[in-house]
């Protein structure tokens, strides 16, 4: 399992492990196990019967930051126990970007400016929404819900980017069918003399999925962006 990034000292939400008997005779399960920064709960019997199924609930809270590794051990009398499960999560810290790297979609791109530039840390790569075509968005996938409350958004610092302002709406999603609005439609300038970079705060909230919406934009008919930049309250 992968809880992705998630700020130290808080818990993550939770994912699940189904454990099933699939041969024709009980099994007699230990308690299951778990290390690192990891905690588990389950409903597993101590004898588990042919074609049953039982699960463990396991979230992570980080104690440090950095890749933090763990692993839930599944002993029983089956042949090839234990079972293990590899769990994998990223401590971070408010001055974590937790989107950088993350998966990300859009309604669409011009050419190679593809949506994964926005989130590859290099300001000298961008994405481009398709050219007359607003509203156009822009989309990251967290990995896992996390209280947000800071967004940077970054065009490339070259001069030759002339200043200009873009015009979006900023949403969130626990499970990326339904949205609430963060920050509603409103422009922001984007001026090369000041890095080309702005900066937006809103009151925290819990989301996994972030979506800009893109209406406007004065210096080019396509919604643009080099890097999309959150960070945890």
């Amino acid at each position: 399992l992968s809880f992705g990034s998630q700020t130290v000292g808080s818990t993550s939400a939770a994912q699940s492990v189904t454990v099933t008997n699939s041969g024709n005779a009980a099994a007699a399960l230990s308690p299951l196990t778990i290390n690192g920064d990891y905690a588990q709960t389950n409903n597993c019997p101590g004898t588990l019967n042919p074609g049953a199924s039982c699960t463990a609930t396991i979230t992570f809270t980080p104690t440090a930051t950095g890749t933090r590794t763990g692993t839930l051990t599944i002993t029983s009398n089956a042949p090839g126990s234990p079972a293990t499960v590899t769990l994998t999560g990223t401590g971070a810290t408010t001055n974590t970007n937790l989107a950088q790297g993350q998966p990300t979609t859009a309604s669409g791109w011009t050419q190679n400016y593809t949506p994964a530039n926005a989130v590859d840390g290099n300001t000298s790569t961008y994405w481009e929404s398709t050219d007359n075509a607003f509203p156009q968005w822009l989309q990251v996938d967290l990995g896992t819900a996390h209280s947000i409350s800071r967004i940077v958004l970054d065009l490339p610092p070259s001069t030759a980017w002339g200043t200009r302002t873009q015009t979006l709406q900023i949403q969130g999603s626990t499970d990326g069918t339904t949205y609430t609005t963060l920050v509603g439609s409103q422009g922001y300038t984007f001026n090369p003399t000041t890095g080309n970079t702005t900066t937006i705060t809103f009151n925290a909230s819990t989301v996994r999925y972030v979506k800009l919406t893109f209406t406007a934009n004065t210096g080019w008919p396509a919604g643009q962006l080099s890097e999309l930049q959150i960070f945890s309250n």
